[in-house]
């Protein structure tokens, strides 16, 4: 549709919802669209592994899983450009938390819960966790070079890298 603000793309995870023209800061995005179930439902879908659910309040859950719910395509950010409003009626819509540029991809903070389920610290593909873990990994590299440069061996969680330390060698028993 010619008069839509936002597409559906590619994205580094998967699918995203993407800008077409500029949103200003606090301009309506995207509605959250589904069937209202009440959270025990909800909660029998997720075990099954749904995990389009948006949880309203302590009583009710939004299933978005509907293609046609556009919300369904915002992904996760730790640093959001929008963040999601409860209206009268238990609808979620998206609002811009700042300006957002044309071919900017749509991202939400999904919260602790979800983060923790579902995605990790690990596998967190929003920009600022990408390059924290690669300043993380040339830190890192650097460290390894210096101990086997030194000959010295480092510890780490999995094991002792770089050169075998010199010692004794273990006796074996005779029996």
């Amino acid at each position: 549709m010619p008069g839509r603000k936002n597409r559906i793309g590619r994205s580094r995870t998967g699918l995203g919802l993407y800008a077409t023209k500029p949103y200003r800061k606090r301009e309506y995005v995207v509605a959250y669209r589904g069937r209202k179930l009440a959270n025990a439902e909800a909660d029998r879908l997720e075990a099954r592994g749904s995990r389009y659910m948006f949880e309203v309040n302590s009583r009710w859950t939004i299933d978005g899983s509907s293609r046609w719910n556009r919300a369904r395509y915002v992904n996760h950010s730790c640093r959001p450009n929008v963040e999601a409003i409860e209206r009268r009626g238990g609808k979620i819509v998206y609002i811009a938390r700042k300006r957002i540029q044309p071919d900017e991809e749509i991202t939400v903070d999904y919260g602790k819960d979800y983060f923790a389920a579902f995605i990790g610290k690990s596998r967190c593909q929003c920009p600022k966790c990408r390059e924290r873990r690669a300043e993380r990994q040339v830190k890192y590299r650097a460290r390894v070079k210096r101990a086997l440069m030194r000959k010295k061996p480092i510890r780490k969680r999995s094991g002792v890298i770089g050169p075998k330390p010199k010692g004794r060698k273990a006796k074996s028993r005779r029996r």
